[in-house]
């Protein structure tokens, strides 16, 4: 009886194990692809977005803010702390620890429930990647097999690496070396022990030791860590009297630590459909942007706002006015500045590349450099007399009649004159003259969307982005060159290797050298004479062009220097008008274009001053005044017949022309019902049927087809490697 009792035992003993072996098997089978998870580990790692000298912009991540570190740049007493502190013989079993587990069993049974678990650093590493914090006998079966399998997978060294930096360190810092940046605003290598322990502590209840919310709590804590390294002899009695002695700064860091927030949310919209979620990728993104200038910019755009506010007298916050500036280097299209607002905390809106503004008569630049192009010369006569353009609306006959912002008119103006004192009625003649189809084709060249098929291209009738205004701009202040302006230089990925790479895209020869300098020359008048006179800085040549719309809805100026452009925008979110009356990008959006000068001076004393005369441009006299002129543009020969009666120049002795105001003009227009009023009433010259003038192309007014330009310089402005 009693050897059949022994006998039946040792058979269920068997049974009993074979079954537990079988059931060990089936569960490390089932156990392998959570455990690739840590095999191959690819965590979510924050991007980082970099000026162009790769001082830091911004963090950006999706739902953790994680800085990977590598086991080579954990320094030794990071490791010693945590390993003496959580696992002391971790580089001695293989991912399970008998003794710890039997203590653990021990306490429990004391205790009579789960107290203790007995983990290993491994299973640490698991319990929070792949399982709960669960204390039951079926999860810790799990854990133990996953430590097994993990440990004949992985050195040592690489469970510490995934350890920390898989683990919370509290306040959405995850990873030892995200926790650094934050707390201390440090490197790992430039942590002091103290620092290190305090780190090495937080994982165990990382709310409750937070330094920031209970520092005397993390420093008890850190203590506790020196001590026991001292314990068990791993440092040595003077460091650790040392170390108690400390008291770290704990810094209250932003996660993403923004100083550039438009620039970064650009950056974010422009490649996260490129490179999949940029913010989880690791990457480190070189942006063009100096921030130096950034710095600058903002406070070009506070300086202009408040000014603009105390006209008006509206308050900061209660206000729908708003602005806007973009600075780009006018030779590589590097964008070294970009302030989408006059505050990115009341809007995030970024009005520099997300909105589509009228220019307004910031767009003339582009009919006269077609006509100096065609010909023209700076000092060619401009018709400057009032007409009336006649067209049908639903069937209806209505007649345009435009008109200066002065309300008069000067016979014959000079187109360098016409220009710098924005006058319109001469804009609208030069256009009828051109032809407005010859304008458009132009226009296409530089692909600008939306192009007016009517008379109404003279008075900038489109809508277009400050930064699409930059790039074309581009084409006066690179030589006739327009160039594409880039934000990103390189991207890198987080195993080192250039993924994504830019280069200047520019198309060549939209003008010679010398034909766009025709254009500079007449825009430095601008500056220094006419309706952009406080755009002025002493020391340095600059030229640029005020633009304000019909009913002063919106207020440019478009503007550069020798080497860098500004274009500066003011208007109201609401697409309202700005004042009843002044509201000019003279007088809201010139000044900001001058602190930004008058600032970048002084940060950047050797910036260049002067513009370069290329070769080609010449200079002579045409009615006893000196005027430049090149092989293509020569000064007029023959004098305008005088069919209206007016004086053909309008000049007083000085050399300005009289009655010309230095305010900046509106597209002021009329448009008339043709019943009501017949143009032969109104005192116009004549009166032009436009309806006739458009392209051969069928297409929607509102969304041309675009012209295919001739062959850039560089294919495209990035590739992906």
């Amino acid at each position: 009886m009693f050897h059949s009792l022994i006998k039946g035992s040792i058979i269920l003993a068997i049974i009993f194990s074979a079954a537990l072996v079988a059931a060990f098997v089936y569960a490390y089978e089932e156990v392998k692809l959570d455990a690739d998870k840590l095999i191959n580990y690819k965590p979510e790692i924050s991007s980082v977005i970099l000026d162009k000298d790769g001082n830091r912009l911004a963090y950006v991540f999706k739902k953790q803010h994680r800085l990977y570190a590598t086991y080579d740049e954990l320094p030794s007493f990071i490791v010693e702390a945590l390993v003496a502190m959580e696992d002391t013989k971790f580089f001695e079993h293989s991912g399970v620890n008998p003794d710890a587990i039997f203590r653990a069993i021990v306490k429990d049974i004391q205790a009579g429930a789960f107290v203790e678990g007995g983990s290993t650093l491994t299973q640490q590493l698991i319990k929070n990647k792949l399982l709960s914090n669960e204390k039951k006998l079926a999860r810790k079966l799990k854990e133990a097999i996953l430590a097994l399998k993990i440990e004949n997978e992985l050195s040592k060294e690489e469970i510490i690496e995934r350890y920390l930096n898989e683990i919370s360190y509290g306040n959405n810092y995850f990873g030892i070396k995200t926790a650094a940046n934050g707390y201390f605003r440090k490197e790992l290598n430039e942590l002091t022990m103290k620092e290190a322990a305090i780190l090495v502590g937080l994982p165990n209840a990382p709310s409750f030791y937070n330094p920031i919310k209970h520092y005397q709590r993390a420093l008890d804590r850190a203590n506790n860590v020196l001590y026991r390294m001292k314990n068990i002899g791993w440092i040595s009695q003077e460091d650790y009297l040392k170390a108690v002695k400390e008291s770290p700064t704990v810094h209250k860091t932003s996660l993403t630590q923004n100083i550039a927030p438009y620039i970064v949310d650009e950056v974010v919209r422009r490649f996260n459909d490129k490179l999949g979620d940029i913010r989880t990728g690791g990457y480190k993104i070189y942006t063009t942007v100096d921030m130096k200038q950034q710095e600058i910019a903002k406070k070009a755009v506070t300086f202009a706002y408040e000014k603009a506010l105390k006209q008006y007298k509206e308050k900061v916050g209660e206000t729908t006015l708003n602005a806007a500036l973009v600075a780009v280097e006018s030779k590589t299209g590097n964008i070294l500045a970009m302030v989408g607002g006059e505050s990115y905390e009341r809007s995030a809106f970024n009005r520099v590349t997300q909105t589509e503004r009228q220019p307004g008569s910031a767009f003339k630049p582009f009919i006269y450099q077609t006509a100096l192009d065609m010909g023209y010369n700076p000092a060619t006569p401009l018709t400057d007399l009032a007409r009336t353009f006649q067209y049908y609306h639903n069937g209806q006959r209505k007649i345009w009649a435009p008109r200066n912002y002065e309300r008069d008119f000067k016979g014959f103006v000079p187109l360098r004159e016409a220009l710098v004192h924005s006058r319109n009625l001469a804009t609208i003649n030069l256009v009828a003259d051109l032809g407005v189809s010859t304008i458009r084709k132009r226009l296409a060249f530089l692909d600008v969307p939306h192009i007016p098929k009517d008379m109404s291209i003279a008075l900038g009738n489109l809508g277009l982005s400050p930064l699409k205004m930059a790039q074309i701009f581009s084409v006066f202040a690179n030589s006739g060159h327009m160039i594409e302006p880039r934000l990103v230089s390189k991207i890198v990925s987080k195993e080192g290797a250039v993924i994504y790479a830019t280069r200047p895209k520019e198309i060549a020869d939209f003008t010679t050298p010398e034909q766009a300098y025709l254009m500079t020359d007449i825009l430095k008048d601008v500056v220094e004479r006419g309706t952009g006179r406080n755009a002025r800085v002493a020391g340095i040549e600059l030229a640029g062009k005020t633009g304000t719309t019909n009913n002063s809805i919106d207020a440019w100026f478009c503007g550069y220097s020798p080497e860098i452009e500004v274009i500066v925008w003011f208007g109201r979110d609401n697409n309202k008008r700005i004042a009843a009356r002044g509201a000019t990008g003279g007088g809201l959006a010139a000044p900001a274009f001058s602190y930004y000068f008058s600032e970048l001076l002084k940060t950047y004393p050797d910036t260049k001053r002067t513009f370069d005369i290329p070769q080609g441009v010449f200079r002579g006299t045409y009615e006893g005044k000196s005027e430049i002129y090149t092989k293509h543009s020569p000064l007029p020969t023959v004098k305008p017949k005088d069919e209206y009666g007016f004086d053909e120049t309008n000049a007083s002795d000085d050399g300005t022309y009289s009655g010309i105001s230095p305010l900046e003009e509106t597209g002021i227009v009329e448009v008339i019902n043709y019943d009501e009023t017949g143009a032969e009433d109104m005192g116009f010259a004549e009166t032009i049927e436009i309806d006739g003038e458009q392209d051969e192309e069928e297409d929607d007014p509102l969304h041309p087809k675009r012209k295919v330009p001739k062959t850039p310089v560089s294919e495209d402005s990035g590739t992906l490697f």
